[in-house]
């Protein structure tokens, strides 16, 4: 046989192998380095489980639990009972330092500074607009729940930040636990008239 003979014959292999090795099942993918990557393990949280009675994924925690990286305030329901006990037993844990004032300041102003105002005297841009009242001064001004706002305690500043009060909302889910005392050890500052 000769040259073009041998080459015609291999060519011809290698097209019936091609094409009877695309005719078997369309769904599979071929070989598969990694085959969890393509079938994961876990369920995802939409997709039925017969692990579980209700035949559902996404379970609620069981009561009384609490998820990793929160902190929980039960001990001080938002009532005024809740606000006064805080007042008496809450205290800042974080030491006092340049840093966790500047870093108090930070979070003041971003997140309290659009109504409260810069220096905590009320006149943030919110109430610039003059769509809502303003927030007393932490300097001069009295508190709703009655006292003056700079006799506010570290519990009852924390308090306030984790329930909300009045039309301020709850800001739990915006700053951290270790946040919040940032937030309260800097508005000790805005108490005494010091920014």
């Amino acid at each position: 046989m000769n040259k073009t003979g041998v080459f015609g014959l291999a060519f011809l292999a290698v097209s019936v192998a091609t094409i009877l090795s695309s005719c078997h099942d369309k769904r599979s993918r071929g070989l598969e380095y990694a085959p969890n990557m393509y079938y994961p393990i876990a369920y995802n949280p939409d997709q039925k489980n017969k692990n579980f009675e209700n035949g559902i994924t996404a379970q609620v925690p069981p009561a009384g639990t609490t998820p990793i990286g929160f902190t929980r305030f039960d001990e001080f329901p938002n009532t005024a009972e809740g606000y006064e006990a805080a007042s008496a037993s809450v205290v800042n844990p974080l030491p006092v330092t340049k840093e966790n004032l500047a870093q108090g300041k930070h979070l003041y102003v971003v997140m309290c500074g659009p109504c409260h105002g810069k220096d905590g005297s009320g006149n943030g841009h919110i109430v610039e607009l003059g769509k809502y009242p303003a927030p007393p001064s932490y300097a001069t001004g009295n508190s709703s729940r009655g006292g003056a706002m700079k006799d506010l305690t570290d519990g009852k500043i924390y308090h306030t930040i984790q329930y909300g009060l009045n039309l301020m909302g709850s800001y739990a889910s915006q700053l951290s636990p270790e946040e919040r005392w940032k937030v309260v050890m800097y508005v000790h500052q805005l108490q005494k008239g010091q920014q």
